[in-house]
């Protein structure tokens, strides 16, 4: 039980990690990008390509790759997406362009570094540390903390400084905003930039303790929206709520039934919720966008 409730807590926190870069994104936008499951894979290999193939130390590949993401996720924001917002084309227009450029930049992963699974560990495999009844390795000590050292840095930085003030300001309002002075370009401007450092910070872990494939950043942004729809649009509690219902379920699922039913369970909660609940643990009701 120890083990289940250890595997529990890391799926929470990723997924919680994940939802809150697409949250920002999303209230300031109007749509799901889909584009972030790239940058969530992309992360992953640059680092496999900094560590493995140029031998550079894990932690300064792990930052380059950051910012590498954060360059990519940027250059796509003005390249594509702020043209769009620009001629307010529909949201579902949007995510459509959002898929087609995630399967054109997965593609472009596929043909470089292959479809096979690729890891960036080189460090001996040894037996986890035993706490409570459950063996809880260092690659899965490093993911809760740093998981949870990124989501007070990123909610502290949305309540207690003024870029999270425009940020929330043009999620809100963002026609009040630009009466009272406040650009909506550079409120998703920098929600971007929050959302491809968290994103790109998840892929890193994820690929650290699961290995990567190319399509690995899809199931898990995948993940993340689910848990954003049932925790609803308020604040950070109410997409922990959904994004432990979520991983507690997964993972109850693989134990009784087996690892092949968390696909399953997460849109049979999905579609649950959006019987019943739909707009999700916090009552609020999405803005309009199409997923």
């Amino acid at each position: 039980m120890g083990q289940l409730v250890l595997n529990i807590t890391q799926s929470t926190l990723l997924y919680l990690v994940i939802a809150f870069s697409l949250k920002y994104t999303y209230t300031t936008t109007g749509f799901f990008n889909i584009a972030y499951a790239i940058i969530i894979t992309i992360s992953a290999y640059f680092t496999f390509l900094l560590t493995i193939t140029f031998n550079i130390n894990l932690f300064i590949g792990s930052v380059y790759s950051i910012l590498f993401s954060l360059l990519l996720s940027v250059s796509i924001y003005f390249i594509i997406f702020k043209p769009l917002l620009k001629t307010k084309v529909p949201s579902w227009q949007m995510l459509i362009a959002s898929i087609g450029l995630y399967i054109i930049l997965q593609n472009i992963i596929s043909l470089y570094f292959g479809d096979d699974t690729k890891s960036f560990r080189t460090w001996k495999v040894k037996e986890g540390h035993q706490i409570l009844g459950a063996y809880i390795t260092d690659v899965q000590i490093i993911t809760i903390v740093v998981s949870i050292v990124v989501l007070i840095l990123s909610w502290l930085l949305i309540e207690k400084t003024n870029i999270g003030k425009q940020i929330k300001a043009v999620s809100s309002n963002p026609s009040l905003s630009n009466i009272f002075g406040i650009s909506a370009n550079k409120a998703i401007l920098y929600s971007f930039v929050l959302g491809s450092i968290l994103a790109s910070v998840a892929g890193i872990l994820i690929a650290a303790d699961t290995d990567m494939t190319p399509t690995m950043g899809f199931n898990w942004l995948l993940y993340a929206v689910v848990a954003m729809i049932i925790g609803g649009m308020g604040k950070m509690r109410y997409l922990l709520f959904g994004a432990l219902l979520l991983a507690t379920a997964q993972h109850l699922s693989a134990y009784y039934l087996d690892s092949k039913w968390m696909n399953a369970t997460a849109y049979i909660i999905l579609i649950v919720f959006l019987f019943f609940k739909p707009y999700g643990f916090s009552g609020k009701k999405l803005k309009k966008a199409e997923l």
